[in-house]
């Protein structure tokens, strides 16, 4: 089902672009615009502009730009829809489509009981410990404690036990919350034999899991003493993906966009630790391994670099193992702007975040990650140390296995680099390893976050761009700036209406902004500028990209806008004399018809002669 263009619209007017992106660079207010280091290229100096009235950015820098939509887009690297999808999650804005993909019709209305639900069990479950009498709460307290996790600790992180036997059950349904919403939250399940509504979490310590913006939404619970599973987690629920959530980004955030880097682990507890040990850039992932959504979600906020952090034990190498598979061409040089630098680096002495800091300090684990490797550095090196290269069979084998790690990037600059770094520590002759390396077959790579995806991801081959004529650039730039101050000023856009109704419009895009510039402007002549670009992005995506980067600089926008209009209606003239020469030469044996193109174009070109002798002059921004 696809979204609706009002639910788009609802998303667009709940979505304030300068907030959204100032998360992740500083905004500063320069008149009535505001202006930030371009997030998707390095610079020192702001060249990115936010128009606040239109809802549109553009990096002069880098020439990117748009609106809120593309900016996600191109932030987190996903698509029209997930844009959407995002930014209704993030307002809470109820879109129909969600509720399609959902698959059981939940809302914002809903989603926000669900929420509710979430909010009062975590509630419910940090009572239970702080105040709990039984054995059993003492038991949890008494774990805490010995993991270091005492005394303020509980409150900053809402820690809670889960005494099970039905009480958070009769708790919610005090609180007014219905049966199904426990269920669809999670947190309660109905029992196999006697149909029963039973806590979904019995004797265990409660981590609550919160959204980036610091609702809770999950729970991950740790077993007291013995059992199995040791730790337990919430299932998928409409507010909670553990593919992409990250436990303690809420926290982190902040941190990782100062620093420019995030930390990443594999418990609740090591998070914790980190975070009170003053590593406060640190998140894990919740029961599953690192994700590319994962990646997506931490480069938003870490520019510089995410350091996965392995335990030293048998399971943190088999999680190093399976990082490598991250290893593709966005860690190249050749990535530019949109280039991910992951690191590794694995803890010594089979030891967790949790154990290392108790055992060695902050300063050196600090250390440790300011060391780390990059990815492709480290899954080099582990395949190179699984071998003897004392012998010549240990050395073959090592160059065979260490070189598949460049396999998904074996063209670039940087896997030649590594390749003879291998060839160097196995003896190999560098023309062999390179042959050797271009021989490789690059891993058949899908997208992991597309449902039901099942094709190999493939770039498909860029046209060669046809250079223009300058005078065909200087007439599609005229048309972007009248279409941009039109936008910016519906009152001019009305003026001139006849103008962006009968111009013959040499870039498509700009036809069909103005369709729905003029179309909008019908439906409501008070549109607001925002109104505008909104429809005209809906009606083709790329037309925030054109409206942001099109606005001149103007001391008088009226007097602006009457030159633009004058020449495109001298270019359409010119344009017009042009086909009707083109037609003479067939038209010779003709002669009732040649006299009628001869005495056009001579009307025409007396025309634009008139034209141009009034035609305003000045106004240096359009020329």
């Amino acid at each position: 089902m696809a979204i609706s263009d009002e639910d788009i619209q609802k998303v667009r007017e709940a979505s304030d672009l300068v907030t959204i992106m100032g998360e992740r660079s500083p905004v500063k207010q320069r008149g009535r615009d505001f202006w930030l280091c371009c997030p998707f290229h390095n610079e020192k100096t702001p060249s990115c502009k936010i128009d606040p009235a239109l809802q549109l950015w553009h990096c002069f820098g880098c020439g990117e730009g748009g609106d809120v939509f593309a900016y996600i887009m191109k932030s987190q690297d996903v698509t029209f829809p997930e844009a959407v999808r995002y930014l209704a999650e993030r307002a809470h804005v109820d879109i129909a489509d969600d509720a399609a993909r959902a698959g059981h019709g939940m809302g914002q209305g809903q989603k926000a009981r669900l929420r509710a639900v979430c909010a009062e069990t975590a509630a419910f479950y940090h009572n239970q410990l702080m105040r709990g009498n039984s054995p059993q709460a003492d038991a949890a307290r008494t774990y805490l404690s010995g993991r270091g996790l005492g005394g303020d600790i509980p409150n900053k992180w809402q820690l809670g036990f889960a005494p099970g036997r039905g009480e958070l059950v009769r708790h919610l349904a005090a609180m007014g919350f219905k049966p199904e919403e426990m269920i669809q939250a999670n947190v309660a399940l109905v029992g196999q034999g006697d149909r029963k509504l039973r806590d979904r979490f019995y004797n265990r310590v409660m981590f609550p899991i919160h959204d980036e913006q610091g609702e809770c939404v999950a729970f991950g619970g740790r077993v007291i003493g013995t059992g199995e599973p040791k730790y337990l987690n919430s299932q998928e629920t409409p507010l909670f993906h553990k593919g992409r959530m990250l436990y303690a980004l809420d926290k982190a955030k902040a941190t990782m966009a100062s620093t420019g880097v995030a930390v990443v682990s594999e418990g609740y507890t090591d998070v914790i630790a980190m975070h009170e040990a003053g590593v406060t850039n640190a998140v894990a992932t919740l029961g599953t391994a690192l994700t590319r959504q994962h990646i997506r979600v931490l480069s938003r906020h870490a520019r510089n670099r995410i350091v996965y952090l392995f335990d030293g034990d048998a399971a943190g190498q088999r999680a190093a193992d399976r990082a490598l598979q991250f290893i593709d061409a966005t860690m190249t040089p050749e990535a530019g702007a949109s280039r991910i630098d992951l690191f590794a680096v694995t803890l010594p002495d089979n030891l967790d975040p949790a154990e290392f800091l108790a055992a060695h300090g902050a300063d050196e684990l600090k250390a440790l990650i300011d060391s780390a490797q990059p990815l492709l550095k480290y899954g080099i090196d582990r395949r190179l140390a699984k071998w003897d290269l004392t012998r010549a069979e240990g050395r073959a084998g090592a160059l065979s296995d260490a070189l598949s790690v460049l396999a998904p990037i074996k063209d670039s600059l940087l896997a030649k680099d590594y390749a003879r770094q291998i060839a160097s520590v196995t003896r190999a002759r560098e023309d062999d390893v390179m042959a050797q390396l271009a021989a490789l077959k690059p891993p058949r790579t899908f997208d992991e976050d597309a449902p039901g995806s099942a094709q190999p991801a493939a770039q498909q081959p860029q046209a060669p761009r046809r250079r223009l004529p300058q005078a065909e650039v200087n007439r599609r730039k005229f048309e972007r700036q009248l279409l941009a101050l039109c936008a910016a000023r519906p009152d001019l856009a009305l003026a001139h209406a006849d103008t962006l109704a009968s111009t013959q419009w040499h870039d498509s895009l700009c036809a069909t902004v103005s369709a729905s510039m003029l179309q909008t402007l019908s439906d409501n002549p008070g549109v607001s500028p925002a109104q505008i670009v909104g429809a005209a992005t809906l009606a083709d995506a790329r037309a925030g990209n054109l409206l942001s980067r099109g606005v001149p600089d103007a001391s008088d926008p009226a007097q602006l806008v009457v030159f633009l209009s004058e020449e495109l209606v001298i270019g359409d003239m010119e344009d017009t004399i042009a086909a009707y020469r083109a037609q003479m030469p067939a038209a010779q044996n003709d002669p009732e018809t040649y006299k009628l193109l001869f005495e056009s174009v001579a009307a025409l070109q007396q025309q634009v002669v008139n034209l141009r002798q009034t035609h305003a002059q000045g106004v240096t921004s359009a020329s």
